[in-house]
């Protein structure tokens, strides 16, 4: 599966759009007490454990996004985005999202 986050695939002709395909992670309100908690991990300025969630959250947010384009045949994703939120009246978890455009390929 080629994904991209530009609108074609270079040297690749698009033959079909399969339609729009997502992933989501949401992280429960622990992955903010954890980072407060690990304070002790930040050296200059990052967290590595805070780094890792983010980016087993983005991990999963694309592998979803593969099965879902999987399963309509598609060859490609283009125009993927990635984005983050934070959500809950106290913004206590956070969200990963990714989507793009299933197509096939000739």
């Amino acid at each position: 599966m080629i994904i991209t986050t530009t609108p074609t695939v270079e040297g690749r002709r698009i033959a079909s759009y399969r339609g729009i395909v997502s992933g989501e992670a949401i992280f429960g309100a622990n992955v903010f007490r954890d980072f407060f908690a690990s304070i002790r991990d930040v050296v200059g300025g990052r967290s590595g454990s805070y780094e890792r969630v983010l980016r087993d959250g983005r991990d999963t947010a694309l592998r979803e996004m593969i099965e879902e384009a999987e399963r309509l045949g598609a060859h490609a994703i283009v125009g993927v985005q990635l984005d983050y939120g934070a959500l809950g009246a106290s913004e206590g978890m956070m969200m990963v999202t990714a989507n793009g455009t299933a197509v096939t390929l000739e």
